[in-house]
This record gives C-alpha cells, structure tokens and sequence, in this order.
C-alpha cells in the first residue's frame, strides 16, 4: 500500500494487481500507457548492489496481453512478486523519483 500512495502523492492512479510476499516480494510496475500500449518495469540491481529498473517488455509498449504474458512468466518463476499497475499516459516510474520530504 505504500507503493500506491507514494503514486497517489504524485497525481497517479494505482493499484496493487497482484500481492506478492510480504518481506521479499520483488516488484513489477505495469504501466498503463492510457491508449498507447503498456510497458512492463523489473527491478534489477547494478553490480554495485543499486537498485534500477528495466523495461521487462522493452522499449516500445506492447499490447496488455504482452505484458501479462510477460507478468505470468514472472511469476511462474517467483511466486513472491507484488505487480503494481499504474495508469500514466507519461510512463513516468514513481519509485525513480526521489521521495519529497514532506
């Protein structure tokens, strides 16, 4: 649920399409393009240990059975992923954003 008001604080809608595990669940934000297709983001880490992200999908959005495709595949492979669905016409990434100290 923080993940859906940290959206909320910058003016998206989101929800939570999927629960994952509580302590280690990995994210997937699916991006609703609002007409132009979805993107799916993966949380990847750097060989420094930082946290990214990586269009899963690539860089074109692709249809949204693409993209639950690619979700299923995730998830087949880890049962612990939360799956974030944020509607942007932008495909802005709230979680690249820093954090308003407010």
């Amino acid at each position: 649920m923080a993940a859906v008001r940290l959206c909320q604080t910058r003016g998206l809608f989101a929800t939570i399409a999927r629960k994952g595990d509580e302590d280690a669940g990995a994210i997937l934000i699916k991006q609703n393009l609002m007409g132009a297709g979805f993107r799916v983001l993966t949380q990847v880490r750097s060989i420094e240990g930082k946290l990214g992200w990586m269009a899963g999908t690539g860089r074109e959005p692709v249809e949204e059975a693409a993209a639950d495709a690619y979700i299923a595949r995730q998830i087949d492979r880890d049962w612990d992923i939360w799956v974030v669905e944020i509607e942007d016409r932008e495909g802005r990434n709230p979680f690249e954003e820093p954090a308003s100290p407010f």
